[in-house]
């Protein structure tokens, strides 16, 4: 079993998470944005190898959001910080 750190409730247990995503995604301006854009945003993400950021939430805890640095070869996680903050470490692109 995996342990994440909440960075208001400390490390847990990781059935207490859910998975939200990949991080650091842009959502298109629906007055300007075309078909194609709105395709990328929905539909394609990046599939790495490596240090990768993504979205969790504490659904069992504290129910808020946060972003995390997290090791897709070993599942380790190397950092977590709040949304809108720049990864602490530097991710795979």
């Amino acid at each position: 079993m995996l342990e994440i750190k909440c960075p208001w409730c400390g490390p847990r247990d990781e059935s207490e998470f859910a998975y939200g995503g990949e991080a650091h995604i842009n959502r298109p301006d629906p007055e300007t944005s075309d078909d194609l854009a709105w395709a990328h945003y929905l539909y394609f993400r990046d599939n790495v190898q490596g240090l990768h950021a993504e979205r969790w939430n504490h659904a069992y805890g504290c129910r808020r959001w946060f972003n995390a640095v997290r090791d897709t070869v070993n599942y380790r996680f190397h950092a977590v910080y709040e949304i809108g903050e720049d990864p602490p470490v530097e991710v795979a692109k």
